[in-house]
């Protein structure tokens, strides 16, 4: 099914929106009911995080391919699978699409529109976090793509339901959601000055993937 550039753009941001209304609502959520029990809290976030991904990717897949995230768009175009005049414009979407999610996510619980987090995220320990699951992310899209594509929405759920307790960082493998939460002082939250080391560790992470995911689900071929 062939789909204009602007029902695309329209899917990827608001597939985004909905990404970081379910990251940053159920985290403030979570906060509010635990009684400080962090744990409690964060089983809550990585929860609804995973739900709504299984949600957004299977509904919007169809239209614009369900990317929600600058990395994984980079990723598709390196293989040839996205076209390079798109990377910018679907970027740019997922951005706007997160920032306005999280602002969403502040009117329903009746919090301040415009914040700014403080919550410190930094580290050797949260960066090499960073890499392994932006890694881990791609390694389950293009497994999936490659050996069982209908699986692909359960598979990016339950990964990232996972990774939100197995990485010290709980796994924001998104350059979009990153910014995002940027905007947002509560549980979800990451002090702008630790943003963009943690967008460069995801950087990494792509690159490393598309090095080995490329020859790891290629096409074997036999000698004549």
């Amino acid at each position: 099914m062939v789909h204009s550039n602007r029902k695309k753009l329209l899917s990827e941001a608001l597939g985004t929106a909905f990404l970081l209304i379910g990251v940053v609502g159920s985290g403030i959520m979570g906060e509010n009911l635990a009684g400080g029990n962090t744990a409690i809290a964060l089983l809550a976030n990585a929860i609804a995080t995973g739900c709504i991904l299984y949600v957004i990717i299977t509904t919007l897949g169809p239209i614009s391919g369900a990317h929600f995230n600058p990395v994984v768009t980079v990723a598709f175009a390196l293989r040839g699978e996205h076209a390079w005049g798109g990377v910018a414009p679907y970027i740019s979407a997922q951005i706007i699409g997160g920032i306005l999610g999280v602002w969403a996510a502040h009117q329903m619980f009746d919090l301040t529109i415009l914040q700014s987090s403080t919550t410190l995220r930094t580290g050797i320990n949260q960066w090499s976090s960073e890499i392994i699951a932006t890694f881990g992310l791609l390694f389950v899209i293009f497994g999936g793509v490659k050996h069982k594509p209908d699986t692909v929405p359960t598979l990016v759920a339950l990964y990232i339901t996972g990774a939100y307790w197995f990485t010290s960082s709980t796994s924001f493998a998104n350059p979009a959601v990153t910014i995002a939460r940027g905007f947002t002082d509560t549980f979800a939250g990451i002090h702008p000055n630790n943003v963009l080391m943690f967008i460069g560790m995801q950087i990494v992470g792509l690159i490393v993937g598309h090095f080995v995911l490329t020859r790891l689900f290629s096409d074997e071929r036999r000698d004549p």
